[in-house]
């Protein structure tokens, strides 16, 4: 099971915010887990500010947008305040110092904007020092929209069988566990490989890459996981994001799983990594698996980018 004892949300306290405090809300009740709502001003900011003395009674008229008075009474939650130009590196700074074991945050879909100047979502699932789910406007849902109630149905899981991916998996495997979902694993070869002349698929024996590689994912699945869901393999060949994307749509995908880098996800200096164009156009909630990091481990890191973009 997934331990999660604290869970951060940012909001800017709007209405398209509070949709990913309602995901935030349903697995804190699920896990018994602290929230922590997060709201980061710009210093350049013509917005209202929300001082310290206005923050918590503007954080509880977004909680009771899902809440009763009862239920708000008994959560346990704080709410944090900030000012930085770095919304992105606030959020990651603030995960680390109250060890946060998830982010939960909304994209606003901009994709045209994202992929030349990104989006803080996309950075954030980038640096973060825990995972982060990240859901979007017009998605397949999962969480009740009254009852706040959490109804999983089929995870799927982007392995490349590479570590980062490695983590995609058991997080996926313990929330399919944990909801007694069914479980995708899906691999995607190159196009390059694809247009390769049919000899050079086979391997050693003259087993082919695409039985390889449904083996190597049989493999991957730890025995006891057939035992309580269905698991489904899936090998397909083209761009991981385009193939990704179309799997979790014509699958009813309810969420997707997967590791933050690796040998499938490159960044790209233009156009960005799978990860981000996962994150701009899927169909469902995207949970970016990132191993988990220290606040001092974060601070060198946030050090270091800043040294970097001076």
């Amino acid at each position: 099971m997934i331990n999660i004892q604290r869970i951060l949300c940012p909001t800017d306290l709007s209405m398209e915010s509070d949709e990913a405090l309602r995901y935030a809300l349903a697995l804190a009740s699920a896990y018994k887990a602290k929230l922590i709502l997060f709201y980061c001003r710009r210093p350049s900011s013509v917005s209202e500010w929300v001082d310290s003395s206005r923050a918590e009674e503007q954080f509880k008229q977004s909680l009771f947008t899902h809440l009763d008075t009862d239920h708000l009474k008994a959560l346990d939650w704080e709410g944090v305040i900030a000012e930085s130009d770095e919304v992105d590196l606030a959020i990651g700074k603030v995960a680390a110092e109250r060890s946060a074991d998830l982010i939960v945050m909304r994209s606003r879909r901009r994709p045209h904007a994202a992929v030349l100047l990104g989006s803080t979502a996309e950075t954030v699932s980038s640096r973060a020092p825990c995972p982060v789910l990240v859901v979007h406007p017009n998605e397949r849902e999962w969480v009740g929209l009254s009852t706040n109630e959490i109804d999983l149905h089929r995870v799927l899981i982007a392995y490349d069988f590479s570590a980062d991916s490695e983590l995609a998996l058991s997080y996926g495997i313990s929330l399919a566990q944990e909801y007694q979902t069914e479980v995708h694993l899906l691999h995607i070869l190159s196009k390059d490989r694809q247009d390769e002349p049919e000899v050079a698929w086979s391997q050693i024996g003259g087993e082919s890459l695409y039985k390889d590689v449904a083996r190597r994912l049989q493999q991957a699945v730890p025995k006891e996981a057939f035992l309580w869901c269905n698991v489904v393999n899936a090998v397909r060949c083209g761009r991981p994001a385009d193939e990704i994307l179309a799997y979790a749509k014509e699958k009813e995908i309810d969420i997707v799983c997967m590791g933050a880098s690796g040998a499938g996800f490159r960044l790209g200096a233009l156009l960005g990594s799978t990860v981000d164009r996962v994150l701009r156009r899927a169909p469902c909630p995207v949970f970016v698996a990132r191993p988990m990091a220290t606040a001092a481990s974060t601070n060198v890191r946030q050090s270091l980018h800043k040294t970097t973009q001076g």
